[in-house]
């Protein structure tokens, strides 16, 4: 057993080792090739969160997916790069819009620079994407232009709450199919459609994605609570302190306006005033961390992730298919 890539995987399969590695070791050129600019401030900020690491999540899924077809074939890798660019730039648009100091263990663009810089580099790196996207074909740049409207949408969708009378989890849900779901399932499609394999595979290979993109969001939520910042490389309970409303926050409200318990009310409260001093962020918490809303949203988090692989039934047996049924494991082993 063999640990590819930064987010864990454990694959068990030489060949597809190998395979993998290479093919994210050539995405990592591709990335600073592609964050390289004339002007040397610009590469500076557009590098800053490259060099800060990540999982590569989304390039792994694009690796394995393209396992069903040629996994050599010209447009695999630069579609891996297209969605980690993509990634990457929202990451730059988020840290502006939750005021985050720490991104990946390192000052996170807007604390290093300013906003303006932050949210002009995630412009940057949309340009680039679009740049490399443009030679992968019309069906490429259509598949990838309905993904960000996806994003974006759910990105207004969090900003703009529930509406009245919407179940609040439910709103949540669709808002990280939109986030987070949309690219990881443009992963899963490029990788398959890149490398020739059949439509079906495809099909499956996009739900597939669409699902572990949910159980990754999930997963997420879960260790905005549960990590120290070693573990997450982000500040614990950013969401927390800018009143986004995570998943464990959401169980816990739902929880609250049923059972009627003082304590769980107290806590409703507390996440309701002013978390930016440090003493009432340090006991939300706390006490969050013990409640059982915080178990609930790992259950969830597991049933998306069972979900996904269940997508997988169509597909042959093959040292690909349980390097994406060991992904699952992996989403779900964070939020553990």
């Amino acid at each position: 057993m063999t640990v590819v890539g930064p987010f864990g995987l454990s694959v068990r399969d030489q060949a597809l080792e190998a395979d993998v590695q290479a093919g994210l070791a050539a995405v990592e050129e591709g990335l600073y090739e592609a964050t390289k600019s004339e002007v040397p401030f610009i590469t500076e900020a557009a590098r800053h969160l490259v060099r800060a690491g990540g999982k590569r999540f989304r390039p792994l899924l694009v690796m394995l997916a393209a396992q069903f077809g040629d996994p050599q074939a010209p447009g695999v890798v630069p579609a891996a790069v297209v969605v980690e660019l993509t990634h990457l730039a929202t990451l730059y648009h988020d840290d502006v819009m939750d005021e985050a100091d720490v991104r990946r263990g390192v000052p996170s663009a807007n604390a290093n620079w300013d906003n303006s810089v932050a949210v002009l580099t995630g412009d940057f790196l949309f340009a680039r994407a679009s740049h490399i996207l443009a030679d992968l074909g019309p069906e490429a740049v259509r598949i990838q232009a309905e993904a960000f409207e996806r994003l974006v949408t759910g990105q207004i969708l969090e900003t703009a709450g529930p509406r009245e009378g919407c179940d609040p989890v439910d709103h949540y849900l669709d808002v990280i199919a939109g986030k987070t779901g949309s690219l990881i399932a443009v992963s899963g499609r490029f990788g398959a459609m890149m490398s020739g394999a059949d439509e079906t595979v495809v099909d499956v290979l996009t739900q597939y994605g669409e699902r572990l993109g949910t159980a990754f969001q999930l997963a997420d939520d879960v260790l905005d609570i549960a990590s120290d910042s070693h573990e997450s490389g982000k500040t614990p309970g950013t969401d927390l302190r800018e009143g986004v409303p995570t998943l464990p926050v959401l169980r816990l409200r739902a929880q609250a306006a049923v059972s009627g318990a003082a304590e769980d009310a107290e806590l409703c409260a507390l996440l309701d005033g002013d978390l930016a001093d440090d003493v009432r962020h340090a006991e939300a918490l706390r006490r969050l961390r013990a409640h059982p809303a915080l178990e609930q949203a790992r259950r969830d988090t597991i049933r998306y992730a069972q979900d996904a692989r269940a997508t997988l039934a169509p597909l042959p047996t093959s040292a690909a298919k349980a390097a994406l049924e060991a992904l699952c494991d992996a989403v779900v082993h964070r939020a553990g």
